[in-house]
């Protein structure tokens, strides 16, 4: 008997404690898809915030400009005002929502661990900051587009849950963020592959493996939840484009020639005016700068009058008109557009330049087609010339062509597409450093050297 007893007793005791450890099984089991949830949220909830970036800042410019086609002279008024008074709410309540915030998303990803005083750049409070003064900033005639922002909004979104997240998941920190990030993008564009080249070519310069499933989930709900509120059409409707292999090379020549020197002219101007400009009116900017902003403001307006109104906003509706043949699109729109975006990121509101970009690529299109006897149908040219210049301005060819490719559904034109894109940012390289990874550098410099003080204090 005690043998049997013994005997049961010995395989009672490998047998009890499988419970504890199907248990520990058990709730890892249930942390791992909890933390999968959080995971999916946050990119269904990127999607949500980058519909309402897009809804709010359309509703709010349809509003300036046919309040501006009534009263000719409310721009005069309305945008100095607007524009000193959101840029003193955003460096007075939403401190890092300035700028386009592509860089302050990559600036991030390479904040140093030990950082005590470094302001942050990705947060919640950035995120309602972002939508709703970058918004009421194209709402009352800035050249400014919603796409960049909505960069910084995914990766804030995606920074927020981190914390979240169980630790078996081991997902780091700033893979949640290219995720993020490049969410952002295919959702504000309504373009998915757009948004996977844009985190391998210009958030991530690479992707590790077991990142890109990150990245393409991420895209995949964003997009969806995007699509399910937008329509799941192009961003620019079903626009076939074609054209005979001799006027393609003709355009290629030509679009990548122009849109290289203007994208490159740009994207330095762009980087002085952030990091190297000096003298008597960058004092004053840096000194008194919502007067600054205000002023900025006033030659936008000035500007928009003589005009006719084309250059405010985004420059999505014109581009539109452009590619479909319709309205009356002036010859000067795209290098308005281009002095009147330079004049809005210099005020220092929160917004971005892709689709701004975009317009301008458009104008300088619809300016070269009689040079190539393409007056009747240069809807290929002006692809060209959009693909070209945002490569140009970005030193990200491959982003740019797959942009343009996903919103006038050009993919007949594809090799005439990845030629032009990457012949302008090969030129622009010649004429300006990369855009956005040299001013992320800034960034980071000077956050460094603004948490080295506090620092030492502490």
């Amino acid at each position: 008997m005690k043998s049997l007893l013994h005997a049961a007793g010995l395989r009672l005791s490998r047998i009890l404690p499988i419970f504890p450890q199907r248990r520990w099984r058990h709730k890892a089991y249930i942390l791992l898809w909890l933390g999968r949830l959080v995971f999916w949220g946050g990119a269904i909830g990127v999607g949500l915030l980058a519909v309402l970036f897009a809804k709010l800042s359309e509703f709010l410019n349809h509003q300036f400009v046919h309040a501006a086609e009534r009263h000719g002279w409310l721009p005069l008024l309305l945008t100095p005002l607007a524009g000193a008074l959101c840029v003193w709410i955003t460096r007075r309540y939403f401190p890092g929502a300035e700028g386009s915030g592509i860089p302050q998303a990559l600036a991030e990803m390479q904040r140093p661990a030990d950082a005590r005083g470094w302001k942050p750049l990705l947060s919640l409070r950035i995120i309602v900051g972002k939508i709703l003064v970058g918004a009421s900033a194209v709402g009352c005639g800035f050249s400014l587009g919603r796409e960049g922002p909505s960069v910084q909004v995914g990766a804030s979104l995606m920074h927020t849950i981190h914390g979240l997240l169980p630790r078996s998941l081991r997902i780091l920190r700033n893979h949640l963020l290219v995720a993020g990030g490049a969410a952002g993008i295919a959702a504000a564009f309504n373009a998915p592959l757009a948004g996977i080249m844009f985190a391998i070519e210009e958030m991530s310069r690479g992707v590790e493996a077991r990142m890109s499933g990150l990245i393409i989930t991420a895209i995949v709900l964003a997009g969806v939840t995007a699509q399910s509120q937008m329509g799941n059409g192009n961003f620019f409707g079903n626009i076939l484009i074609i054209g005979s292999d001799g006027e393609q090379l003709e355009a290629v020549a030509l679009s990548a020639l122009v849109c290289g020197l203007a994208g490159g002219l740009f994207a330095r101007m762009m980087i002085l005016g952030a990091l190297a400009w000096r003298g008597r009116l960058a004092d004053f900017r840096r000194e008194r700068p919502i007067w600054f902003a205000a002023a900025c403001g006033l030659l936008v307006a000035c500007l928009g009058l003589v005009t006719g109104g084309v250059i405010y906003g985004s420059g999505l509706e014109q581009t539109r008109a452009l590619l479909e043949a319709e309205g009356n699109i002036p010859w000067y729109f795209g290098p308005a557009k281009f002095v009147a975006t330079l004049m809005a990121y210099l005020s220092g509101l929160p917004g971005g330049i892709f689709a701004p970009a975009l317009s301008i690529g458009a104008g300088l299109g619809h300016d070269l087609a009689p040079l190539l006897d393409q007056s009747a149908a240069p809807a290929m040219l002006l692809a060209l010339c959009m693909a070209g210049f945002l490569a140009a301005v970005t030193q990200a060819p491959i982003t740019s062509f797959v942009i343009v490719m996903e919103m006038v559904d050009g993919y007949s034109l594809v090799i005439s597409l990845m030629a032009v894109s990457l012949l302008s940012s090969g030129l622009s390289r010649l004429i300006s450093a990369p855009l956005y990874p040299t001013l992320a550098a800034g960034l980071v410099a000077r956050q460094t050297a603004q948490a080295a003080p506090e620092s030492r204090s502490a």
